[in-house]
């Protein structure tokens, strides 16, 4: 198993992160510190771990990429989850489901580490800022990596955005997506690409081509680094709702009000203002 320790530092907290077989997992202790210091940062991560929606989210991760996966114990869970009663550790969820998206070590790096998709995931119960930093310097660092390696290596398309300038206050004001009218929500999408790209921008991506013909790549190489973060959310969060069963046309109008909601956030607080 091939090993490495790293270390980045989002707002003036130094966070682990290791990296083995091609995955990079990242210390939820040290990103919990930030929050509330080293007193309470495991009881951030249980209070987190106990919710109905992180448990949907690493239990349909664990579901997509883990085949010994113990779903019957998953279920077990969902079930409680929000009862005054339940309590979960990221031990105890380890051990009963056999999960492979987080484990606790000791020693130097010792702490609990998430696999990045949940690390993600986990910094929105930091706040929406902490996230975006987090993903900036998270890319910072693999880049760092291939310069030194001289090596290819290649993000996800919302990570790799990050370093965008950001637009002016004034820009950043049109860019709240707009509600979606009944007759919009109500139009079946060829590819849930576009049905995120509607609730997202109001558009998809062969209306976005018909209207910038002259200009080259697509809708989302065009999108600011606050779009991207959310459309990256929204992924996620659409993943979920596909494994509760919910239709496109249900999809789609909760997808769009999460897009309003968190854009407004990160606009509100200047986010990416220095973010250079």
């Amino acid at each position: 198993m091939i090993k490495k320790n790293s270390k980045i530092k989002v707002q003036n907290t130094s966070i682990s992160i290791i990296s083995q077989n091609g995955n990079d997992f990242i210390c939820l202790t040290d990103m919990a510190k930030a929050k509330e210091g080293d007193a309470r940062a495991a009881d951030i991560i249980k209070n987190w771990i106990r919710t109905r929606t992180t448990l949907e989210f690493i239990g349909t991760w664990e579901e997509m990429y883990n085949p010994d996966f113990k779903v019957v114990e998953f279920d077990h869970f969902k079930m409680n989850a929000g009862l005054p009663s339940f309590v979960l550790s990221p031990g105890h969820w380890i051990e009963k489901t056999n999960a492979i998206g987080m484990y606790v070590s000791a020693g130097r790096y010792g702490g609990t580490y998430a696999h990045k998709d949940i690390a993600f995931e986990f910094g929105s119960a930091i706040s929406p800022i902490f996230k975006l930093y987090l993903i900036k310097e998270f890319q910072r660092l693999k880049e760092d990596e291939t310069d030194r390696l001289k090596v290819a290596w290649s993000i996800q398309r919302t990570l790799a955005k990050v370093n965008y300038h950001i637009h002016t206050d004034a820009i950043k004001e049109n860019l709240i997506p707009v509600e979606l009218t009944k007759q919009q929500t109500s139009f079946v999408y060829a590819s849930e690409a576009d049905m995120l790209n509607m609730a997202l921008f109001g558009k998809t991506a062969l209306q976005w081509r018909n209207e910038n013909s002259n200009v080259e790549g697509n809708i989302r190489d065009m999108a600011t680094i606050e779009q991207l973060v959310v459309l990256s959310n929204m992924e996620s969060i659409n993943a979920v709702l596909i494994h509760q069963g919910l239709k496109q046309s249900e999809r789609i109008i909760q997808l769009n009000k999460v897009a309003i909601i968190q854009m407004k956030s990160l606009l509100l607080h200047n986010s990416g203002r220095k973010l250079k």
